[in-house]
């Protein structure tokens, strides 16, 4: 039986999850049915544009995502102190982008004066929002829900457009952080379905080369770690895309290409080069749960009352 949601995110280790939804049907996501020849190509731009439209409503950042053939991937940092820090109508305005709410919070929004006993009840309201608004599964569940309406609607049919449920993973520090960004961001070079990363359709690395700079949609990379560093990703963009690139050309079996032993994030996040390309090729397959380095793993398991170490094996062995 699948772990419920709640044991697999603990805030307290981790900001970052690595989520995964994949198709129940034969019939495409996206892409073209070889089977049938019919063309869903133009559901990317669904998937794309709802998860940019989510992290602007959502106090959710997206680090990095691709919309594959017949599953997505999307790297998510939670933002609580953001939703903490949002005050009482901010939450409910933004819940309201999403939802109707109910006749409390659109009294509430219009201006119109409370008694204190719905002041009470739209303050357990507005709880629920904002503990939603910073909640994984309330996001990829808007996410999946709109695709799921809208192919079932083209399709002419009902039931399930999703598995069950999504799948996600805990980055527990900037090794796995990197490593499952890269997996991601290379996931359609991978599947043949581009050849370099600029023209790797609906992923996060083609915004932020077609950006040229940091795009608004995405989070931002704000370098290495140091003190009082402000809200971003804990490396410098540059070297980033440059690792991409360079991880690109040797997966592809047609280029000829290498891995620097001098390349700034694999130096400084200590992981060999041959375990470098073994991680952004493999992740899913090395990696079934949280993944990180020894003590990252045996701490979140603590907070979470897990008895075992899930991937401690592959996580010594590829992230030491």
């Amino acid at each position: 039986m699948p772990a419920a949601r709640k044991s697999q995110v603990s805030l307290v280790d981790t900001k970052y999850y690595h989520c995964i939804s994949r198709c129940v049907r034969r019939a495409f996501l996206c892409g073209k049915d070889p089977l049938t020849g019919q063309s869903y190509e133009h559901r990317r731009e669904w998937v794309e544009e709802k998860l940019l439209l989510l992290a602007r409503i959502f106090c959710i950042d997206i680090c990095a995502y691709a919309v594959m053939s017949n599953h997505t991937h999307i790297v998510l940092h939670v933002d609580d102190k953001k939703a903490n820090r949002l005050n009482s109508k901010a939450i409910v305005i933004r819940w309201h982008k999403l939802f109707k709410g109910n006749w409390l919070t659109r009294k509430f929004i219009e201006g119109n004066e409370l008694n204190p006993s719905e002041l009470m009840m739209l303050d357990d309201i507005i709880n629920k929002y904002r503990e939603r608004l910073a909640s994984i599964s309330w996001f990829m569940r808007v996410l999946n829900e709109d695709i799921a309406r809208r192919a079932n609607k083209e399709d002419g049919c009902k039931g399930r457009f999703w598995e069950g449920r999504f799948k996600s993973q805990a980055l527990l520090d900037e090794a796995a952080l990197g490593a499952c960004m890269a997996y991601v961001d290379l996931n359609p070079i991978r599947a043949k379905m581009a050849c370099t990363p600029e023209t790797s359709e609906f992923t996060s690395i083609k915004k932020r080369l077609e950006h040229g700079k940091q795009p608004k949609s995405l989070l931002r990379f704000a370098g290495n770690p140091r003190q009082n560093m402000p809200k971003g990703l804990p490396f410098e963009l540059k070297y980033y895309i440059e690792l991409v690139e360079l991880t690109g050309r040797r997966i592809r079996a047609d280029m000829r290409g290498h891995i620097s032993d001098a390349q700034p994030i694999l130096a400084r996040l200590q992981i060999e080069p041959e375990n470098w390309l073994k991680l952004t090729t493999q992740f899913t397959k090395v990696f079934h749960g949280a993944a990180g380095r020894r003590h990252a793993l045996t701490e979140y398991c603590a907070h979470l009352q897990k008895r075992r170490r899930p991937n401690l094996a592959n996580c010594e062995q590829l992230l030491r």
